[in-house]
């Protein structure tokens, strides 16, 4: 016995307490386990039951963790006979009942997290009972709300954490929340609460405010200046001036004031410490010049991302921004920027992304930029740059994405760009680029998405085009193209042939069926590591409109079941339209006119659910088209075709009318239509994982919308 009690390796299983027994099995008979987790929920061995902890020497439960067990069903008011329980965690199942009420008389309570569930109704006012509780998990339940209760900032003076995120809770928050002095992560983000935004009085460490509809000013947090490492107050109403007091916030590590109505400029007072990892003023209406000096920095620390875009910011992009040597994602789009961009943005040797679209910057692409190696993104649309693409780029054999559209970019794309072997996202859209297409593009096999709309490209279209096995969506409209369209090649894009991954939910919108949306997500993992993704969104098609074009339409073009659009309009295309077209059954939109392709219509589309914009206009189409071909449905798309008839009744058809200006209507409809508008939309989610398992992440979208001619 001596022997068993002095080794402490030596201990005899603990039995679950009889009367907790009992109540666990009540318990389970409520829930449905898809899996094998309470399976192990039988004979009396403890440490056998999967998530049930109990005291050793009462075998009473103290603890209980059945998350991401996919669990679903009722929480049984049987658990509140668990007197002894410390700890509840019902975390990420989909538990769709209320809370229990009598849950407030489980007076050991520390912890309790149902997060991520499906919960319904009210919090209990019975859990004001829990007068030890510290940790209460309520996010995640969109069902859960009413008014925030009064009570909930002083029902337990031990309170440390509390997290009613992502739910529907309503009303201001309750003034005894601001004076808790326990408390240290608060977060009340994704709900409908109203009111101004008052001081806080406690060493707050984590505080997320995001998506309410919080108004008033900025306070200084005063008591926090210390202590406060994540603060999110995105997506509300705030308004004024950003208080330079801020900057007396030494342990912030990430802030979010992003979508607000934040006013004027930034005083050079705010100069945030190098702990500052994620900065994020984005979508408000700041103004001035951009600040020449936002936080301090050093060799081994310092900002990683700075988003100041969608603003009015005006000038030229200071020097001091590119001193910030361990920025890795940089976002300055949608301001009233000019200048040039600076050489020294080369000195930036860490960043990943750069985003500069829609300013007003002049000048080339600085050669210096290859110093930022690790570049996956450059986006410097909508601007005034000009000058050529430098054959130097293709050091930057890492970038995914390159978007330089609507600029005054020159002559011809390098031979040495085959070296970006990464580029999935390529867009030179809307500039002077010329000559033929050249081999360099055929060395980009991860690519996805290709637009070279609106150049003054000439020569005949490569066999290779079309042999890019992800390519979704490729656009060589309004350009000087000649010759036959390559046949033969259209199979190997899997988004081409498979209808199942075409598409976007347009919701029968023009505007939206040709769109791309690109979410760049930015995540910061620690001080030193940044992690990119992105996910690309964009209907597949095929635009060779406004070029010269000749020859018959490759038959092989028309058995595409991926394809969302296809634009072939305003060539000298000839021949018959393919009967294939009837199995085209993702089509959104086709826009065949301003040829020469004549025949009769053969295909039947009526299965073509999908489709809403059709357009065979101004060709020499012939012969009677039947209603059970479905047709009918676009009466507008067979003008300046004199010898077809469309049948409007039984027997009966009338021929398409002639207007006085051919085309003008349709063409005007496109251009802000589905196969000229463009929707480019990069989302950011700035994200870090803060020391109290703290993921904190911020989206928000950027539209940037590009008009091209059909």
């Amino acid at each position: 016995m001596l022997l068993i009690l002095e080794n402490p390796s030596v201990v005899s299983a603990v039995n679950v307490h009889p009367q907790d027994k009992a109540t666990l099995s009540e318990f389970k008979s409520k829930i449905i386990d898809p899996g094998p987790g309470l399976a192990s929920w039988v004979g009396s061995n403890c440490s056998n039951w999967t998530g049930i902890t109990c005291e050793n020497r009462t075998g009473r439960v103290i603890s209980m963790d059945l998350s991401s067990m996919n669990l679903s069903g009722s929480i049984s008011h049987s658990i509140c006979n668990l007197f002894s329980l410390q700890s509840l965690v019902l975390s990420h199942n989909n538990f769709t009942s209320v809370i229990p009420p009598c849950l407030g008389s489980v007076l050991s309570l520390r912890v309790v997290d149902i997060s991520h569930n499906g919960l319904r109704g009210l919090v209990p006012d019975s859990l004001r009972s829990l007068k030890h509780l510290r940790e209460l998990t309520l996010n995640g339940n969109r069902y859960l709300g009413g008014k925030l209760p009064m009570w909930v900032g002083n029902f337990s003076r031990f309170l440390e954490r509390l997290d009613l995120g992502s739910n529907s809770f309503g009303g201001e928050i309750p003034e005894s929340m601001f004076r808790l002095e326990s408390l240290k992560y608060l977060d009340l983000s994704e709900n409908g609460l109203s009111g101004k935004l008052g001081g806080f009085h406690q060493s707050l460490e984590v505080l997320n405010l995001a998506s309410n509809r919080i108004s008033g000013t900025l306070p200084c947090f005063n008591a926090c200046v210390q202590s406060l490492s994540i603060l999110n107050l995105a997506n509300n109403s705030l308004v004024g001036r950003i208080p330079s007091c801020m900057s007396s916030l030494r342990a912030l590590r990430q802030l979010n004031l992003s979508n607000n109505g934040l006013q004027y400029g930034i005083s050079p007072m705010l100069v945030f410490s190098d702990k500052l990892l994620a900065l994020d003023l984005s979508h408000n209406q700041l103004s001035g010049p951009l600040p020449s000096k936002i936080a301090e920095t050093t060799d081994k620390s310092g900002l990683l991302v700075l988003d100041l875009s969608h603003n009015q910011f005006s000038g030229n992009i200071p020097l001091k921004i590119t001193e910030l040597k361990s920025l890795q994602a940089l976002f300055l789009s949608h301001n009233s920027i000019n200048g040039v961009i600076p050489g020294s943005i080369g000195n930036l040797t860490y960043l990943q992304v750069i985003d500069l679209s829609y300013n007003s910057l002049t000048g080339s692409i600085p050669l210096n930029i290859v110093g930022c190696f690790q570049l996956l993104a450059l986006i410097l649309s909508n601007n005034g740059l000009s000058g050529e693409i430098q054959p130097e780029l293709d050091a930057l054999n890492s970038l995914k994405i390159l978007d330089i559209s609507s600029n005054k970019i020159s002559g011809q794309i390098p031979q040495t760009l085959a070296g970006c072997r990464s580029l999935e996202v390529v867009d030179f859209s809307s500039n002077s680029l010329s000559g033929p297409l050249n081999d360099a593009m055929n060395k980009w096999l991860n690519l996805k998405f290709l637009s070279l709309a609106q150049n003054k490209f000439e020569g005949t279209l490569p066999n290779w085009l079309f042999t890019f096995p992800s390519i979704k969506t490729i656009d060589l409209s309004g350009n000087r193209f000649s010759g036959f369209i390559p046949d033969g090649t259209f199979n190997v894009s899997k988004s081409f042939n498979n209808a199942a991954t075409g598409g976007m939910n347009t919701e029968g919108s023009l505007v939206s069926v040709k769109s791309k949306i690109i979410q760049i997500s930015v995540m910061v993992m620690d001080r030193n590591e940044l992690s990119f993704a992105y996910g690309l969104f964009s209907p597949v098609g095929i635009d060779l409109s406004d070029n010269q074009l000749n020859g018959e339409i490759p038959e092989s073009l028309f058995t595409l079941h991926g394809l969302d659009y296809l634009n072939l309009s305003y060539n000298l295309l000839v021949g018959q339209i393919p009967v294939d077209l009837e199995k085209m059954w993702n089509l959104r939109a086709i826009d065949l006119s301003h040829n020469y392709l004549s025949g009769p219509l053969l295909a039947n589309i009526s299965s073509l659910q999908e489709l809403i914009t059709l357009n065979f206009s101004y060709n020499s189409l012939s012969g009677f088209v039947s209603r059970k071909q479905g047709y009918w449905r676009f009466p507008e798309a067979f003008t300046g075709n004199p010898a077809l008839c469309i049948e409007v009744s039984a027997g009966k058809c009338q021929p398409p009318r002639i207007p006085a200006l051919p085309g003008d209507k349709f063409r005007d409809d496109m251009e802000e239509g589905p196969i000229s508008v463009w929707i480019f939309c990069v989302t950011a989610a700035v994200t870090f994982y803060a020391t109290l398992i703290a993921l904190f992440c911020w989206p928000r979208s950027r539209n940037y919308i590009l008009r091209s001619k059909i």
